[in-house]
């Protein structure tokens, strides 16, 4: 969590830069700060893409656990699956 947040402050930072670069005409500082925001945005949607891939990974092996769990009879196992699934579910809606 501490990644996104990182890279949104850098994003906003990067932004800021291009703006004032653009204001005050230096080319410079304008690219610098495009620069910054596009490393941290592309940065970000990684953070997010991984973070919906071990949702995927967390749901299916809920999945699996809850079902083995009502199999054999271990209620442990299926509470567990249940609250993996509910795990996977927020990270892939993040």
């Amino acid at each position: 969590m501490t990644e996104k947040i990182s890279n949104a402050l850098n994003s906003h930072i990067g932004g800021a830069k291009e703006t004032i670069g653009n204001i005050t005409r230096n080319p410079n500082l304008a690219a610098s700060g495009a620069a910054q925001k596009a490393q941290a945005d592309s940065a970000q949607q990684m953070a997010t893409n991984k973070i919906r891939t071990e949702g995927v990974g967390h749901s299916v092996e809920g999945e699996a656990q809850q079902k083995i769990g009502a199999l054999t009879g271990d209620t442990a196992m299926e509470s567990r699956g249940i609250g993996n699934q509910a795990l996977g579910n927020v990270q892939r809606n993040a």
